[in-house]
């Protein structure tokens, strides 16, 4: 069983990124967004490893004599679309509102590698129900800190970084290395 609370935290981890990232977003409605943003997250952190682990079960044997070319196929795919949106105009106005097909498309994006997971669910002696409900409970829990987190150092994020007994806090080192004192730098507390 602990294997499965470690790959539950491990697969949380990029919806926790990107939760943080919507809080940082300064939205009024901070809890509500909390919230959605945790449902999505964590019911697609459930539902993909479910689905990995019947898809391992039954297509196991005929995936592997084409897996190079499952792989080819979804890395043109992916680059095409980041090469699109890179060279397209209006992308980041698409983002700027967060809507529901915006979540759709962070959870589905977020939980890809959740699929993934689930096909070694195969290989663990562990009910696939309950492991998927870990999963799910656990990005969902991360999912919806994260978004608070966000929020609370998304003030920060609109400053430009102040210098503190005539030394420059832009550098990375001080930000990540020190949260609490980047936050009484960064915005005067």
């Amino acid at each position: 069983m602990i294997e499965v609370l470690i790959l539950a935290v491990a697969l949380s981890m990029d919806a926790f990124a990107v939760s943080i990232g919507l809080g940082s977003k300064r939205v009024k409605k901070t809890k509500s967004l909390a919230i959605i943003a945790a449902i999505y997250f964590g019911l697609f952190q459930a539902l993909m490893p479910f689905i990995g682990y019947f898809g391992g079960k039954g297509v196991l044997g005929w995936v592997e004599n084409y897996a190079h070319w499952i792989a080819f196929f979804l890395l043109i795919t992916v680059g095409g679309k980041m090469i699109y949106e890179a060279i397209s105009e209006g992308v980041e106005e698409d983002i700027a509102q967060i809507t529901h097909k915006v979540m759709l498309i962070l959870a589905i994006a977020t939980s890809i590698d959740a699929m993934a997971a689930g096909f070694t669910l195969n290989l663990l002696e562990v009910n696939p129900i309950v492991a998927c409900g870990i999963i799910g409970v656990t990005t969902f829990i991360f999912s919806l800190v994260g978004v608070f987190i966000g929020a609370r150092s998304g003030t920060c994020s609109a400053v430009k970084p102040k210098t503190h007994n005539n030394r420059s806090h832009s550098d990375g080192f001080f930000v990540a290395a020190s949260p609490p004192l980047q936050s009484r730098a960064c915005c005067g507390r």
